[in-house]
């Protein structure tokens, strides 16, 4: 089960008309080292435009099942559709947004350069990004409050600055299908408004969003689906437990 990018070899097959836009039919995840799965024969269908919040407590599968829609994990057995088509048919359409503690801040790139690679979904890795890739991610970082820091090294932004960079990064890739891991945990009261807006302009964009989150408080006005993963099962949350959950 390693990580698969293949942004070398670029694919952008059109969505399947009708289809959702994520579904999942008995997807079983376990990591080698670990004796059980991760995920145990997971089945749900999200449709498009659709906002669902995972939750559930820490190693319940949430990343595990964000990871495997992003073509990040090989599933042991069952099916992921993306728009109707399989993991990896068309790559600019999701986007994933990894927990900050994944990425190595250390390492020596700008800000701006960071954000840009949100473009090879597109560009591949070979071709040189153009005028109009620049000026989107130019116009993200203005967006997010992050424009004075573009040539700033990521390794000396503060802890809510590197989330909004990552959400900048996952927005220049302009996907349909927006998978989103804890992207409110441990940030400020700024970082917090930024994402907020930035997800409600996605939702007035029609775009579908899978968001694990920790948040209960804001369940109901944030999302229109409520997920809940136990033991790498998902179960549906109805509107009348959210007050006993959690």
């Amino acid at each position: 089960m390693e990580p698969r990018f293949g942004y070398g070899s670029r694919h952008h097959t059109d969505p399947v008309p009708g289809a959702p836009a994520l579904a999942l039919q008995a997807l079983t995840v376990r990591y080698p080292t670990a004796p059980e799965p991760a995920l145990r024969e997971v089945t749900l269908s999200i449709e498009r435009g659709q906002r669902v919040a995972l939750v559930g407590p820490n190693g319940a599968g949430k990343s595990t099942l964000l990871k495997a829609v992003a073509g990040l994990l090989t599933p042991m057995s069952g099916r992921v559709w993306i728009y109707g088509n399989p993991v990896g048919a068309c790559h600019h359409r999701v986007a994933y947004l990894p927990q900050r503690g994944e990425i190595a801040w250390d390492f020596p790139i700008t800000l701006h350069r960071l954000v840009m690679t949100g473009r090879y979904a597109h560009l591949g890795w070979l071709r040189r990004p153009g005028a109009a890739d620049r000026a989107l991610v130019d116009v993200t970082l203005a967006a997010l409050r992050l424009n004075d820091l573009a040539d700033r090294q990521i390794s000396e932004l503060s802890g809510g600055q590197q989330q909004r960079a990552l959400l900048a990064r996952a927005l220049v890739q302009e996907s349909d299908l927006l998978l989103l891991d804890e992207p409110l945990n441990a940030v400020d009261v700024e970082t917090q408004a930024v994402v907020r807006a930035a997800k409600a302009d996605l939702r007035a964009a029609g775009k579908t969003l899978v968001v694990a989150t920790h948040d209960w408080a804001r369940l109901e006005e944030d999302f229109d689906v409520v997920l809940r993963l136990e033991g790498g099962r998902v179960l549906p949350v109805r509107e009348r437990e959210l007050a006993c959950v959690g």
